[in-house]
């Protein structure tokens, strides 16, 4: 792979909720708040928002695309000094409604060759959310 490739985490989990509760969940501040960080996310195409990870990081967003309950697409940008931690990326969420409840899709794409550790810890970072927004889900009405 190239300097200028990019390759993407891909996380999927089938949820036993409805799509109408995920997608709160992925679009209302105070339950984004409860699985992946605090915010400022308003559902609107166009909005920039910021993500305020417990680590003392800030994460850059944009609100790239809505099709409410089916897919949500968002830039996730981290400036640091080191260029292997720095991070241009985009995050895009697809529901798919199935026989049990909801199949959850989620692709981070941007990252380069060099990003190996942050490539990783993006893998692993998905799934603890995936397990956090699961037991959130679970408690809506």
């Amino acid at each position: 792979m190239s300097i200028a490739e990019t390759r993407s985490v891909v996380i999927e989990r089938e949820l036993a909720h409805a799509p109408e509760k995920v997608w709160r969940a992925l679009t209302q501040q105070h339950l984004i708040a409860d699985w992946l960080m605090q915010n400022d996310f308003a559902p609107v195409v166009g909005h920039k928002f910021k993500l305020r990870g417990e680590w003392g990081g800030v994460l850059d967003c944009e609100v790239l695309e809505i099709d409410p309950q089916r897919s949500l697409s968002y830039t996730w940008d981290f400036a640091n000094d080191d260029p292997t931690y720095a991070l241009k990326s985009v995050v895009t969420y697809t529901l798919t409604p199935s026989g049990t409840g909801t199949m959850l899709r989620v692709e981070q794409s941007g990252f380069h060759a060099d990003q190996k550790q942050a490539y990783g810890g993006a893998h692993a970072g998905w799934k603890g959310f995936f397990n956090k927004l699961d037991t959130l889900v679970g408690t809506l009405d």
